[in-house]
C-alpha cells in the first residue's frame, strides 16, 4: 500500500526536521484514535498538551509524531503543532488533483456530506474521501484535508461555524470547486443578532471557491437571494435547488412509500427518478443538495440516484433501532447529537410519521440560542401536538417553557438530566412504542442510546 506520507513529505510541508525516514497511513492528532502506521500530531491547547499522550500512540502503533519538542520516537520537530496541521492540510490540498467540495448550513451538513461522499464513491470506489464524523471547525477540516490520499478523484469537507470569520479561514484553506449551503436557520443564535447575520456568516463559504467554481444554494430559503448576493462575487456559476418551481434542482414529486421516498427531479442535465432511503421531508430537500454538487463536481447522477436509496441513518442524525422488550419491540430514532429549531421541528414531524403504538419524544434542551430560546422552545409545543407525540420527556430548565405550553396536550415529564429521562424512558416503554431522541449534544442523550441498546438489545 502507497504511504498517505513520507517522513520527508511531511517535513517540507510543515517546515519542520525528521529524526527519521518514516511512512505513515493516516493522521490524528486525538490520542484514543491513533491506530497502527499513523502520524501523531501533539496539539497544545489551553486545557491539554499532546505531548503528553506522544508515549500513549507510539504504544498504539503510531508510525511518526508531529512535535515542538524532541521526544523519544520518530518524530518531525516544528515550533508550533497547530501551524504544523494547518499546513500539512494546504500541502494535501495542492498536491491532489480532485474535484472538492465544500459543505456547510445550519441544518443538515453532515448527513448531506455523507452522502455525498456515498454518492460519489459508488461511482469511484476508493476514490473518494471525506472529512469523518463532525471534524468540521479549525482543527478539524485541516485534519482531513491531510488525510486524504494524492489519489483522490473527489473530496467533501463539511465546515462548520458558530462565529463570523470562521468559515472564511477554512474555506480558503479547503479552496472548493463546489461550494453548498444546506440551510439556515437559528443555531449558534447567541452569538448572531439574527437569521440574516447566520446567513451573511455562511455565505463565507463562496469566498474560497476556486475559479469557474460552483455555488449551490437553498431556492426556499427566505435568505436566498442574501446567499446569491454572497456567492456572485465569487462564483463562475450558482445553482440552486429546493421544492419551488423556479429551483435549478428540484422535486417535481415526493411520494412517501415502504422502501422509502421516491421522488422525480428536475436537473439542468435532465430529469431524474429516484429513491431516498432515509425517511423525512428534510432529506427530500438534503437528496436535491446532493445531485445539484454531483452535477457540479462532474460526478454520476444515476450512481447518486442509486447511493441515496442504499442511504441509512448515521449514529446520532437519524439511526434506527430495534429495542427489544420482555414481550416485544420498541423503535428507537436516534437524533441524539445535536438540535436547533429547524431539526427539532424537522425530527418531531417524521416521529408524526410512524405507525406506532405512542409516538414518545424524549427531547433535551437547545443550546446557544441567546435571548429567543424561551420563544424557541416554546414553538416546539405544536409540532409535538400535531404529531400525536405522548408522553413526551424534556431534558433541563430550558426545556421550561416547552412544558407549560404542552400542559392539559400531552402527558408530559420535565427534569433536569439525561440519566433521570433515561430512567423515566426504561419504566415507560412498550412494545410498538416509537421513541425520538433528540437534543443538544452537551446534553448527553448520547448515553441514554448507548444505555437502551446496551441493556435491551
Amino acid at each position: 500500500m502507497k504511504a498517505l506520507w513520507t517522513s520527508a513529505e511531511i517535513a517540507a510541508a510543515v517546515g519542520g526536521t525528521a529524526s527519521a525516514d518514516f511512512p505513515v497511513s493516516g493522521v490524528a492528532y486525538d490520542s484514543r484514535e491513533v491506530g497502527p502506521g499513523d502520524l501523531f500530531v501533539a496539539l497544545t491547547g489551553e486545557s491539554t498538551d499532546g505531548h503528553r499522550f506522544v508515549a500513549q500512540a507510539f504504544r498504539q502503533g503510531a508510525a511518526g509524531a508531529i512535535v515542538s519538542m524532541p521526544v523519544e520516537g520518530p518524530h518531525i520537530l516544528v515550533a508550533d503543532t497547530t501551524a504544523a496541521l494547518n499546513a500539512l492540510g494546504a500541502a494535501s490540498r495542492a498536491r491532489t488533483g480532485a474535484r472538492i467540495i465544500g459543505v456547510t448550513g445550519s441544518v443538515g451538513k453532515t448527513g448531506t456530506k455523507e452522502a455525498l461522499f456515498a454518492a460519489l464513491d459508488r461511482a469511484v470506489p476508493g476514490k473518494a474521501h471525506r472529512s469523518v464524523k463532525s471534524y468540521n471547525n479549525h482543527v478539524g477540516v485541516p485534519l482531513s484535508l491531510s488525510r486524504m490520499p494524492a489519489e483522490t478523484r473527489f473530496g467533501v469537507f463539511e465546515m462548520g461555524m458558530n462565529h463570523a470569520g470562521e468559515l472564511d479561514a477554512l474555506t480558503r484553506l479547503v479552496r472548493p470547486h463546489v461550494a453548498l449551503v444546506t440551510a439556515i436557520a437559528p443555531a449558534h443564535s447567541a452569538f448572531f443578532s439574527g437569521e440574516e447575520a447566520i446567513a451573511d456568516a455562511k455565505g463565507e463559504i463562496f469566498r474560497g471557491l476556486e475559479p469557474g467554481g460552483t455555488a449551490i444554494i437553498p431556492y426556499d430559503s427566505p435568505h436566498r437571494d442574501r446567499l446569491i448576493a454572497a456567492a456572485e462575487p465569487h462564483a463562475a456559476h450558482i445553482l440552486t435547488f429546493g421544492r419551488n418551481k423556479g429551483a435549478d434542482v428540484r422535486a417535481n414529486e415526493a411520494v412517501r412509500g415502504i422502501a422509502g421516498t421516491l421522488v422525480n427531479a428536475t436537473l439542468p442535465a435532465g430529469q431524474l427518478t429516484f429513491t431516498i432511503g432515509l425517511p423525512g421531508e428534510h432529506w427530500v430537500s438534503n437528496a436535491l443538495a446532493v445531485l445539484a454538487a454531483v452535477e457540479a463536481a462532474g460526478g454520476d447522477l444515476a450512481a447518486a440516484g442509486l447511493a441515496l436509496a442504499e442511504m441509512a441513518g448515521l449514529p446520532g442524525r437519524g439511526a434506527r433501532r430495534a429495542i427489544r422488550l420482555a414481550d416485544g419491540e420498541a423503535l428507537l430514532i436516534d437524533e441524539s447529537y445535536n438540535a436547533n429549531p429547524a431539526s427539532m421541528a424537522a425530527t418531531i414531524r417524521e416521529l408524526g410519521q410512524e405507525k406506532a403504538t405512542r409516538r414518545i419524544a424524549l427531547l433535551g434542551e437547545m443550546r446557544e440560542l441567546g435571548e429567543g430560546s424561551a420563544g424557541y422552545h416554546r414553538a416546539l409545543a405544536q409540532p409535538l401536538i400535531d404529531a400525536g407525540a405522548g408522553p413526551v420527556i424534556l431534558v433541563g430548565e430550558g426545556m421550561a417553557p416547552l412544558a407549560e405550553s404542552l400542559a392539559g396536550h400531552a402527558q408530559v415529564e420535565h427534569v433536569p438530566d439525561a440519566a433521570t429521562a433515561q430512567g423515566l424512558l426504561e419504566q415507560m416503554l412498550r412494545p410498538g412504542d416509537a421513541v425520538l431522541v433528540k437534543g443538544s449534544n452537551a446534553i448527553g442523550l448520547a448515553r441514554v442510546v448507548q444505555a437502551l441498546a446496551g441493556e435491551f438489545a
